[in-house]
């Protein structure tokens, strides 16, 4: 099956996200190690804040067909170094999460993400109010379509 790992830090919406993506009804929880579930890869946000944990990241793309970064609208950060999608031998696309939150900046978050992804697609999301995320699954599953 080919699948779709997600990275972000911790509490920048990943498995809400995944929730919303997959039509979850459970409650979501921390991740504590990577999850594997629905053509996606749940990984802990401590694998992106911490660079010793890179090389875990890396390893786990090769059994993936794209990475999706995610950044948080509300934070005034990015924890991914510049160029940071391009060390991974596949396709790499972006969402931003919690559009929708009151203290959201869309603009600033899309900044952020543009150091890390360049060219690549990125979608504005809410989990919460459903923004993006038919055009976040429709994106997703063109990567993991079996071919």
């Amino acid at each position: 099956m080919r699948r779709v790992m997600i990275i972000g830090m911790i509490g920048s919406g990943k498995s809400s996200l995944i929730k919303a993506l997959t039509d979850d009804a459970k409650q979501v929880t921390k991740t504590q190690s990577l999850v594997y579930l629905n053509g996606l890869i749940d990984t802990p946000g401590e694998y992106a804040e911490n660079p010793l944990f890179y090389r875990s990241l890396m390893a786990t793309s090769h059994q993936a067909a794209a990475v999706l970064l995610v950044q948080d609208a509300t934070r005034d950060r990015c924890g991914f170094p510049p160029g940071f999608a391009q060390g991974f031998p596949i396709p790499a696309v972006g969402a931003i999460t919690k559009a929708d939150h009151p203290s959201a900046n869309a603009d600033r978050a899309l900044q952020l993400l543009r150091q890390v992804l360049h060219a690549s697609e990125i979608i504005l999301t809410s989990s919460h109010a459903n923004i993006g995320i038919d055009e976040l699954r429709a994106l997703l599953e063109r990567f993991t379509q079996n071919k």
